[in-house]
């Protein structure tokens, strides 16, 4: 993505203090095997910006400390890769039990408002795919409920081209049959974007999921976290997770990344199948 300058490199120094910074930020943990991309990633940030070494381009962030910076770097050191219908087994599972369980779920509390939240959301394949799927499911009925998708990230950059919604053909493909030709419509350019009821129906919002507190005052009934959780260490996969099921009602199903675990042992929760599991007990 960056090309790299082999005039501006990283002392042992730099590199300790820039992965305790991103660590504190972010929860990313960089091992020093991550060193040789952490300056690929930030050399061209730092030329541009004037930074003759990481040191002054490090006292410049702690100095100035604004959100601004740190959005940055959390776009240099992330890697937004998805698509449409990734691990589609997921999507097979929230369309055909935790959707229809959900519904039920609310029609014996007469209540219409089904939560679900894309806490990865990256470039917008995964919430949409979300926000298509519950309109499938609902069909005529879709206006009943109030059913959006809620999608955060870190990285400003990565929300930025998923509110667009604009995606090349090749990255459509993946899509399942008829859902192109129902969700999107294509532009000059030849690219495809998701049509206006689509994009109403997905609220992005920047956050950080290693945020002490969670701001929201419902629980969710469906939390989509998948592959973001492998850039964790334990300690901060644990404060994570504990916040997600504390956000998720019972009943509920959080959605991780098929490379990512859960313990079994882990209180309030149950395993349902490979990468997808249940809240259980507990109250909101």
């Amino acid at each position: 993505m960056f090309g790299e300058d082999p005039g501006l490199q990283i002392t042992d120094q730099e590199f300790r203090l820039f992965k305790d910074l991103i660590y504190k930020h972010f929860g990313i943990h960089l091992t020093d095997a991550k060193r040789s991309l952490l300056v690929r990633r930030l050399q061209q940030w730092l030329r541009q910006q004037g930074f003759q070494n990481f040191t002054g381009f490090y006292d410049h962030l702690i100095k100035d400390g604004c959100d601004e910076s740190f959005s940055e770097l959390a776009n240099r050191i992330t890697t937004n890769y998805t698509f449409f219908n990734r691990e589609p087994d997921h999507f097979v599972h929230f369309s055909q039990t935790a959707l229809p369980q959900t519904v039920q779920y609310h029609k014996n509390r007469m209540d219409w408002d089904i939560r679900v939240w894309c806490a990865a959301a990256s470039t917008g394949e995964e919430p949409y795919m979300l926000a298509m799927l519950l309109m499938r499911y609902f069909g005529r009925d879709y206006m009943k409920w109030d059913a959006g998708v809620l999608a955060t990230d870190i990285s400003h950059r990565a929300l930025q081209q998923a509110k667009r919604g604009s995606y090349t053909e090749e990255q459509v493909e993946s899509l399942p049959k008829g859902f192109r030709s129902s969700y999107f419509k294509k532009n000059g350019a030849g690219l495809y974007e998701v049509c206006d009821e689509l994009r109403r129906d997905v609220t992005y919002r920047r956050f950080n999921l290693i945020n002490k507190v969670y701001p929201f005052k419902k629980p969710f009934d469906i939390i989509f976290c998948r592959n973001v959780m492998i850039y964790f260490d334990q300690p901060t996969k644990d404060h994570v997770i504990k916040m997600l099921l504390k956000h998720l009602r019972p009943g509920g199903y959080l959605y991780i990344g098929h490379s990512e675990s859960i313990s079994r042992d882990t209180p309030g929760i149950q395993y349902i199948k490979p990468a997808v599991y249940c809240k259980v007990g507990g109250i909101w």
